[in-house]
């Protein structure tokens, strides 16, 4: 099959993992493929995913090949493939807007972005780059709190006919006026927020979705999470997490049945810890009542690399991206958003977003 050509913004950790999982999956079969939700989408297998574009502002990655850019400070993730061939896809000049925080400034080079003093890509070149390159999806991996950046990037997906996968805690898929403007291009778009593979917001929502399907009255939970890649810096500055907050927040309120008051819920990013690099540490707590009001506690503890844990999602979320291209379906894919996202159009427990978009993948659902 032809390759699906994608176009990535921000070429961070997020970006590493997807692409050494691109070249990790193309010498295994569907028997012997760990770690993925799908093996073939639409006939579309990992390995079909072909990156033509991609968007920085980092110095030391900006005019680099992206398999090379990929390896470059501050990415900190694991290496599971190091061997990546040249793409011959030099990293272009993005545009900063909102896209590094102050703070940042703060900390030692190999943790934070040192941004490149090449301009500002203009809204015509973005548009230009994505069109010469025939990207037929563009994928958001800009950090946390980046909003103007966010619709900035929207905008020329709109404008260069190109779908839209939006992994970051900024509304777009979830805006009803965005939904209606891809809609009207015919332009899919799957968002907002991924969701890890199994990360600490899927693993709540499971949580609390057993709690509700087992008669538990949940009264209070937090989830307190630590990380040292630059996401976790970035979200040092709480100015920059009313969305993620949110974001995360919704995603377990809305699988609880009874709603829990404001003041007994906590979701959310909690300290940058430097070396923890791109581990995630997640730390759960659910208190309520059983039979006969009797008191209960629930205490968890989920350790993860971060950035391999969304890239098969983000696999997933492109080739559903794609799938909706071939099939003529523009505004946002209600059913791949509610299984891959945090903050979709449209919220559903689990199982059900799960039927959903194995309806739409088998054709039996429009979107």
């Amino acid at each position: 099959m032809e390759p699906i050509r994608i176009a990535i913004v921000g070429v961070g950790n997020c970006a590493s993992s997807l692409l050494q999982g691109i070249e990790f999956y193309r010498t295994k079969s569907a028997e012997d493929a760990i770690g993925l939700m799908h093996w073939k989408i639409g006939g579309y297998r990992p390995c079909d995913i072909e990156v033509v574009a991609a968007f920085d502002v980092d110095v030391r990655k900006v005019g680099k090949d992206v398999n090379e850019a990929i390896f470059e400070p501050p990415n900190c993730t694991t290496v599971f493939c190091g061997n990546l061939p040249k793409a011959d896809v030099p990293v272009q000049m993005g545009r900063v807007l909102d896209g590094i925080a102050d703070h940042m400034e703060d900390h030692p080079d190999a943790r934070t972005f040192l941004r490149s003093d090449a301009p500002d890509a203009t809204r015509e070149e973005v548009c230009v780059a994505l069109r010469k390159s025939r990207a037929e999806v563009l994928l958001n991996y800009l950090p946390v709190g980046s909003e103007e950046a966010a619709r900035f990037y929207a905008e020329c997906a709109l404008e260069a006919d190109v779908a839209l996968v939006n992994c970051i805690p900024v509304f777009i898929a979830s805006d009803p006026e965005f939904a209606r403007r891809f809609e009207q291009k015919g332009l899919p778009i799957v968002g907002d927020d991924i969701k890890a593979q199994l990360g600490a917001t899927i693993t709540h929502r499971t949580l609390v979705d057993l709690f509700h399907k087992r008669g538990v009255k949940l009264e209070r939970t937090y989830q307190l999470n630590t990380g040292g890649n630059t996401d976790f810096l970035n979200m040092l500055n709480r100015d920059r997490l009313a969305s993620k907050k949110e974001s995360k927040t919704e995603a377990v309120q809305s699988v609880a049945g009874l709603r829990i008051a404001d003041d007994d819920i906590h979701v959310g990013p909690s300290d940058y810890v430097a070396w923890q690099n791109d581990n995630k540490v997640c730390f759960l707590r659910m208190e309520g009542k059983l039979f006969g009001d009797v008191p209960m506690n629930l205490e968890l503890r989920l350790s993860v690399e971060d950035s391999p844990n969304s890239a098969g999602v983000s696999i997933d979320a492109i080739r559903c991206a794609k799938l909706a291209l071939d099939r003529g379906v523009g505004g946002a894919l209600i059913s791949a958003s509610a299984y891959f996202m945090k903050h979709p159009p449209d919220q559903f427990t689990d199982d059900d977003a799960h039927s959903r978009v194995e309806a739409f993948i088998a054709g039996q659902s429009r979107c």
